[in-house]
């Protein structure tokens, strides 16, 4: 079976799960238990493959717990991050799932030693309270334990029977498709709420290439509004993971979409030691700013969402804000969006881009927004700015701008492209899509900054001046500087 025919079964037996149980769960909650469910038979099979180390004679499964040793047990803890005892595997559990009358409390207990078994170790912050979500008592599976237990036990079994092969790179790949297929699909479902946690994986190419253009290594990579991980995890296809030296930082304010992008790291073989996601508000409780800056960051963060702005007054001392003289607006149109730019812009190393996802509004107002326009231009931070088509995004049909910074351009020209013309409609889901063609005459013209008529256009430093600051590409795209 290829692996495109492979993918395809597994999002059968997917939605085939999703027919067994949504009728009493909803989509949101049917999301977090397969996912978390997915997740907790990934690390159980990933526990098992580094006890058997390749020895067919050797059956964890079938073992006693005692066989994990306090030795042993101090190696796995620093190796995987955590221990599974043979009893607490997945297989095990699904393999008595509808006849055991204590399934909830069972799966309840094994999750929160699995997750104490990282106590005082180095994993610790990458694995405590990863399950949070997968509420077993939850009445959300039923008002009775036999509901409760009945609607497990088919989620078990469901992803029991998902085939991944034997277990080796290509395995790893298929629990990492499962999840993004799962993630992708809830997310174009749940409209406004889903979308804010996944960006569409062919946006997610088109971001993580332009942030990583002509890097062939970087220290680390960064998204401060980090959802699933999305962006994060493309990045690591698009270069090989021992080219992102220090590994992948994020962080995320919604609880459970955090406990998400944790999952969606280990479940994509990105070790513990190699991923750093906080939870928290990235604007007002931001992490890693006494960390070395980013050599690449990644962001597609909400548009218009509220902040505390100029409520606040110590915002405007903050280093991240003050070099622009004034905080982003937080008035009922023009809200965070230049907050979360000049807080990538404040992490960016000397050598690196950031490529954001922006309101295309905050290009052509007035106001504060025109005032930071006028920082990033004169300062020579914007190297190319890209008007998308609309409805690219889960939740909106709006279209987005990717903003590019960087702190090392040539000259003092910024690139507009018009990449509104360019995607494919997909009559499924009445949703537009990049391909990849669309990515790759995009990623030519980024490269060699060439005029490409109604696509592309460089333009000098005061043709910008001289426009009030305006950075909307219909701006500028096929007209004739005379500076």
């Amino acid at each position: 079976m290829t692996s495109t025919q492979q993918r395809a079964a597994l999002q059968r037996q997917i939605r085939q799960i999703s027919n067994d149980v949504r009728c009493s769960v909803d989509g949101w909650d049917f999301k977090q238990y397969v996912l978390g469910t997915l997740f907790y038979r990934f690390i159980s099979e990933d526990f098992t493959r580094y006890i058997e180390a390749g020895d067919d004679s050797i059956h964890y499964s079938e073992m006693p717990d005692s066989v994990i040793t306090d030795d042993i047990k101090d190696d796995a803890i620093k190796t995987k991050g955590y221990v599974i005892y043979p009893s607490q595997l997945f297989t095990t559990i699904a393999a008595s799932a509808n006849t055991n009358e204590n399934l909830n409390t069972d799966l309840s207990a094994i999750f929160t030693a699995i997750e104490n078994s990282a106590n005082g170790y180095p994993s610790e912050t990458a694995i405590k309270g990863i399950f949070t979500d997968f509420d077993t008592t939850s009445k959300r599976l039923g008002n009775t334990v036999k509901d409760k237990n009945l609607r497990l036990a088919a989620v078990l079994k469901g992803v029991a029977g998902l085939d991944f092969g034997d277990f080796d790179s290509s395995h790893i790949d298929l629990f990492g498709d499962a999840y993004e297929f799962l993630l992708s699909n809830y997310a174009a479902n749940e409209g406004k709420s889903g979308g804010s946690f996944f960006t569409p994986p062919q946006v997610s190419r088109l971001i993580t290439q332009l942030a990583m253009h002509q890097q062939t290594s970087v220290n680390k990579i960064y998204d401060p509004a980090c959802g699933s991980g999305s962006l994060l995890l493309h990045a690591k296809k698009h270069l090989d993971a021992h080219l992102i030296e220090d590994g992948f930082y994020g962080q995320e304010i919604n609880h459970t979409t955090y406990n998400l992008a944790r999952m969606n790291m280990f479940v994509h073989n990105i070790s513990y030691d190699k991923f750093n996601i906080h939870l928290g508000n990235t604007l007002t409780d931001p992490h890693f700013q006494n960390d070395e800056p980013f050599d690449a960051i990644v962001s597609n963060p909400p548009y218009l969402v509220k902040w505390v702005g100029s409520d606040d007054l110590t915002l405007i001392n903050d280093d991240r804000f003050a070099p622009a003289g004034v905080l982003a607006p937080k008035s009922i149109k023009s809200k965070a969006d230049f907050a979360f730019v000049l807080h990538c812009l404040s992490y960016l190393s000397n050598k690196g881009r950031a490529a954001i996802v922006c309101f295309p509004g905050i290009f052509s107002r007035g106001g504060a927004e025109a005032k930071i326009r006028s920082y990033l231009v004169n300062n020579n931070y914007v190297e190319t700015v890209i008007d998308l088509a609309p409805n690219l995004f889960f939740g909106t049909t709006l279209a987005g701008t990717i903003l590019v910074l960087s702190k090392h351009k040539p000259d003092s020209e910024t690139q507009f492209i018009d990449a509104g013309g360019l995607f494919k409609k997909e009559k499924a889901t009445n949703t537009n899509t990049l391909t990849d063609d669309h990515i790759a005459k995009i990623m030519r013209v980024f490269d060699s900054k060439e005029t490409v008529h109604l696509f592309a256009q460089s333009v000098p430093f005061k043709a910008i001046v001289a426009n009030d600051y305006n950075l909307s590409a219909s701006n500028y795209v096929d007209r004739v500087w005379f500076f």
